[in-house]
């Protein structure tokens, strides 16, 4: 008797999950067309490792209105990925924001890391900060909180992201990512030829 039961119970659930695969398909589908439609649209398709799903939930957050946004600071704040810190005679404290829309900052920081694969500076940047004991995650916070700043320029001055003027201008600052890249590039001339 258990048997029949349990193979109605998964035939059931079968059942429910082609129905949820086929609006699942309906909504990427959907999806897809409006963010083709989006006048930003190559805005946020030439940022690396963005694919089709970086791009159209990045498109969400961003929107429209470009004065949604006073600064780079502010999308930093109201998205979550700025660090919090708390402070009281000798006591300093740093942590991420709790009080903020999570799925936005899920979207920056699972981004970022689609980044370290496809930027040059991204992939050093990483490097540099395991090199100095930082964990993944919170690598990955920081590098959405650079990856932001750069994506608020982008989108304020109507511009697709540029991977050369942005090592260009790493050039002319002297960063010391710099050096970084400078190691990846002759450590892994294969993977550094990805980038160029």
């Amino acid at each position: 008797g258990l048997l029949e039961t349990y193979q109605l119970l998964v035939a059931s659930l079968v059942d429910q999950l082609r129905q949820i695969q086929k609006s699942i398909l309906k909504f990427d589908r959907l999806i897809a067309a409006k963010t083709a439609q989006h006048q930003d649209v190559k805005l946020f398709t030439s940022l690396p490792g963005a694919g089709p799903c970086f791009a159209a939930r990045l498109l969400a957050i961003f929107g429209n209105d470009r004065d949604r946004y006073q600064d780079a600071a502010s999308l930093q704040r109201h998205t979550g990925v700025a660090p919090l810190t708390k402070q009281s005679g000798k006591m300093h404290f740093v942590h991420r924001r709790y009080a903020c829309n999570k799925f936005w900052r899920q979207t920056f920081v699972e981004w970022a890391g689609q980044t370290v694969m496809k930027s040059l500076w991204a992939k050093a940047y990483y490097y540099q900060q395991k090199e100095k004991g930082h964990r993944h995650q919170s690598i990955l916070r920081s590098l959405a909180f650079k990856w932001q700043r750069i994506l608020f320029r982008c989108w304020q001055n109507n511009e697709c992201y540029d991977e050369k003027r942005y090592l260009e201008a790493l050039k002319k600052r002297s960063s010391p990512l710099l050096k970084t890249i400078t190691k990846i590039q002759t450590e892994y001339p294969k993977l550094s030829e990805q980038f160029s």
